[in-house]
């Protein structure tokens, strides 16, 4: 079943978090019309290969179009041609910004598809979306539609106001402008009488007025302080969470919707004390409640505009690498990098020339040797952005890093923490004034690891998923000085959400379980066991010289470069010690095989195999892990396919027969295997085959000989077999790892 397919069958909650994926940039009409052909291709390489995703991009066209013309819906086509025209102007001169829009659609539906593999959401996931919970939206919902319906009460009650105060004006001056001869006792004290009555209306309205503004301007405080900024915060708590593989994150136009209704109440509250401001120029008296209230009403009104409008300055998208969509917050010296940042009111009285300027390390902590500076452009102008309602935004999309040199030529060595450890930032600065109010602009981006070699990228990547899963403060810079503890049920989550993210699916809870007992050993069944940073990251697992999370890394590169569809169908079993590998094999059939990533090896994966002796002897056969360099040989299904082993008595036979528990081998990886087979040499065609040379021996285990790269082809093991002359050397052994 195509993935577009099942991403149609997820329910209703799921299927808003995929129609949040799709917009301008790539409408959901083109994902349905050419699904198919989409999900074949190789956008993740075309990210970075601006031939390769121009190809791709030409083709698009060509797919759009014979699917436009074949359409017999005249509407259809009509929107089919529009989107076409779109893309166009808007790829023609960048077809890697469309292969990462579509990578990054493929990818946010694979870890969504994910979240239905799993047996039970973790704890983080949970949380988080109970944190928008449909209920707490309605209710802000509501609040703020109650606010501003109030406002616009009051509009219409300042206008009344007025309306009264016009005809006690008329009324005074009329009185006033009666000839002495018609000013008689009686009727000067009627009309004194009358106008005494108009005064007394109006400044019951007028403290009336006050008073029901008095009680808004409380409400809105109140929404500010207890729901709108504890919302924004869970929004950027959410960001962080996302950035790291949690849950996709969405919610940013409903909170630009409440800032805004929000600010444009209390911008109408301003013009409505304003105009009561003009209304007393024109008549006041004793005890006029305008005057007495009025400048502290202004006052308040304003600290809340100011706070609002500050508060609403958020970083849209955390600073990224291009290169590596996946892994935002981590920045190589000398490459480009991307941000956002976006204002969540909508202001149409601002000058849409509002400057942002970006500066590195602003508040650099005392004693970092390591310091960098924006080499590129670092201003730019906010724009309107008309699918964002007319919100201002500006994405800086070249921004590149250059480390310091000190006044010798030398750069700065480093500190007492290691180049991952240390954390940076990103802020952002602007200025503006709306109705007479300037309002200063600051917010910064999370952490940022520096790096200046892509080896140091799998160190950076664990010091952000450990910073953003254990704190959510925005400018710890010093968090790797004594850094937290986690759960080991917080960074298990986490570690599936990277499977999810990298391979397409998450690990289940056996799985989860095996790695824990590879980090924690006995502690493994311990949820609450707390994990230390060092543990995880920095020192070797016993034996071996390499961390915990170096080996886990390795085994997500090797799966998403060599391993993704055999993964995705769930056949390896993966973190699998070797003991617990026997005890499962033992009593099955012989020839029924497993698939583990290696524990000796950094990014390797092996099988081993079982076989019953006529005396009732088990043995397990297993072969030396294929790592990367092997597997761009050869598709490892069509290494499970061919795999051979030559026994005493020479022939070459596949000893590999059923899938852990019992599933015949082709039934299993039939779907994967390659059906043209590769050519090595011009003209003759012709399968690398894996062979190794199963000998008999004392133990119940094969001694290891050196591996060939690559595996020997069917043509030379026929001439070799011709010649009756096996050269060893030069095939791969089976050993136990």
């Amino acid at each position: 079943m195509s993935q577009w397919k099942q991403v149609q069958q997820l329910e209703m909650r799921l299927l808003e978090q995929v129609d949040y994926l799709y917009d301008d940039n790539f409408p959901m009409d083109i994902r349905q019309g050419l699904a198919g052909w989409i999900e074949s291709q190789d956008w993740d390489s075309a990210v970075n290969d601006e031939s390769m995703a121009s190809v791709l991009f030409t083709n698009l066209q060509t797919q759009l179009e014979k699917v436009r013309l074949q359409e017999q819906n005249f509407l259809q086509r009509h929107n089919m041609k529009i989107i076409q025209q779109q893309l166009q102007r808007k790829y023609t001169t960048n077809p890697t910004g469309m292969a990462r829009v579509i990578s990054t659609c493929l990818r946010e539906e694979r870890r969504i598809l994910a979240t239905t593999c799993t047996q039970e959401q973790g704890a983080l996931e949970q949380s988080l979306q109970n944190s928008v919970a449909f209920e707490r939206q309605k209710n802000m919902d509501n609040r703020v539609s109650i606010i501003r319906n109030s406002v616009q009460l009051m509009d219409q009650a300042v206008k009344n106001i007025e309306d009264m105060q016009d005809d006690f004006d008329f009324c005074y001056k009329t009185l006033q402008s009666r000839e002495s001869a018609d000013r008689t006792s009686e009727m000067i004290k009627q009309g004194i009488t009358r106008l005494q009555e108009m005064l007394n209306r109006l400044d019951f309205k007028r403290k009336e007025i006050l008073s029901k503004m008095d009680v808004v301007i409380k409400e809105i405080d109140d929404l500010m302080t207890s729901q709108l900024q504890p919302e924004l915060q869970d929004w950027k708590r959410r960001q962080q969470i996302a950035a790291i593989g949690g849950p996709l994150l969405t919610g940013l136009e409903q909170l630009q919707s409440w800032f805004t209704l929000t600010a444009q109440s209390l911008f109408q509250i301003k013009r409505q004390l304003d105009k009561l401001g003009e209304l007393v120029v024109k008549v006041t008296y004793e005890s006029d409640p305008i005057p007495l209230q009025k400048p502290q009403m202004e006052e308040r009104v304003k600290y809340l505009i100011y706070h609002l409008i500050k508060s609403s300055f958020v970083v849209e998208k955390q600073p990224c690498m291009p290169t590596h969509p996946q892994k935002p917050l981590i920045i190589k010296t000398g490459v480009q990098f991307t941000t956002k940042v976006r204002l969540l009111v909508k202001l149409p009285e601002v000058d849409y020339q509002l400057k942002v300027k970006t500066t590195f390390d602003k508040d650099l902590p005392a004693g970092r040797v390591r310091q960098f500076f924006i080499l590129t452009n670092n201003t730019k102008v906010m724009d309107i952005e008309d699918y964002s309602n007319g919100c201002l935004s500006v994405e800086f999309r070249h921004l590149q890093l250059k480390e310091k040199k000190y006044s010798n030529g030398t750069k700065g060595n480093e500190g007492l923490l290691s180049v991952t450890e240390e954390l940076h930032s990103l802020s952002f600065e602007a200025c503006f004034t709306v109705q007479g109010l300037a309002v200063d602009l600051e917010t910064c981006s999370l952490p940022l690891v520096v790096i200046s070699n892509v080896s140091q990228l799998p160190g950076g990547w664990a010091s952000v998923m450990w910073y953003n899963l254990l704190t959510d403060e925005p400018r710890n810079l010093g968090f790797f000085g004594n850094p937290p503890r986690a759960s080991w049920s917080q960074l298990s989550e986490v570690l599936s959400w990277q499977f999810s993210t990298f391979a397409g699916r998450g690990l289940n809870k056996e799985q989860l379980d095996m790695l824990g007992e590879k980090l924690l050993g006995q502690h493994a069944s311990c949820g609450d066991y707390q994990v230390s940073w060092s543990k995880f990251a920095k020192e070797n697992i016993p034996g071996k010289p390499f961390s915990f999370w170096m080996w886990l890394d390795s085994i997500l590169e090797l799966i998403k470069k060599h391993l993704l569809p055999v993964w995705n169908e769930n056949f390896i079993m993966g973190f699998v010690s070797k003991e617990m590998e026997r005890a499962l094999l033992k009593d099955r059939e012989p020839g029924t095989f497993l698939l583990r990533f290696s524990e000796s090896h950094l990014g390797g994966i092996t099988f081993t195999w079982v076989e019953h002796s006529d005396s009732g002897d088990v043995k397990f056969n297993s072969v030396e892990p294929y790592t990367k360099n092997r597997l761009s040989a050869l598709p490892f299904a069509d290494i499970i396919r061919d795999y051979k082993v030559i026994s005493n008595g020479g022939v070459p036979e596949n000893p590999l027969k059923f899938l852990y528990p019992d599933i015949p081998k082709d039934e299993a990886f039939g779907r994967l295997y390659n059906s043209q087979p590769s050519k090595v040499y011009p003209y003759i065609p012709s399968t690398l085959i894996p062979i190794s040379e199963l000998r008999s021996d004392a133990s119940s285990t094969p001694r290891s000989c050196p591996s060939p790269e690559p595996p020997m082809t069917p043509g030379e093991f026929d001439m070799l077999s011709e010649h009756l002359c096996f050269d060893i050397d030069t095939m791969s052994s089976s050993y136990s790892e």
